[in-house]
């Protein structure tokens, strides 16, 4: 497809992304590890950062996830981009907080649709000191 004729941002597209990642946000607090997995792309070459650790392929996600302890309660999002390149390529980028905790979060995710849907294919989570006023 020609770049100059790139559709960015489709509403509708935006609402998929939007309802993909609302419901791997809602697996991730609720601690629901296999629906977590299910909004990988089931594939060796699926990359995920985390914050002192690294996963390559969904079997090794999965390994990770099973021996993380559940998220702690009340994880806010802040700022919160989707961005659509087409009809089935996007990126979602949000930070996160939790109460009580003097570090921000940071998450990307890139988003494919395939037939079964969308799918993570790369993610990536940070954190950082929270900033004071005047950063």
């Amino acid at each position: 497809m020609d770049a100059q004729r790139m559709q960015v941002d489709l509403p509708q597209v935006i609402a998929e992304v939007t309802a993909a990642f609302s419901g791997y946000e809602e697996a991730l607090v609720s601690d629901d590890r296999e629906g977590i997995l299910g909004y990988f792309r089931d594939s060796p070459d699926t990359v995920r950062f985390g914050i002192a650790d690294q996963q390559t392929g969904v079997a090794e996600i999965s390994h990770w996830r099973e021996r993380q302890p559940p998220l702690p309660p009340g994880r806010k999002l802040l700022d919160t981009r989707i961005s659509t390149f087409g009809t089935d390529f996007a990126t979602v980028t949000t930070r996160f907080v939790y109460p009580g905790r003097s570090l921000v979060g940071r998450q990307t995710q890139a988003w494919v649709r395939f037939p079964a849907g969308w799918r993570i294919v790369s993610a990536h989570v940070s954190e950082i000191p929270e900033a004071t006023e005047g950063e």
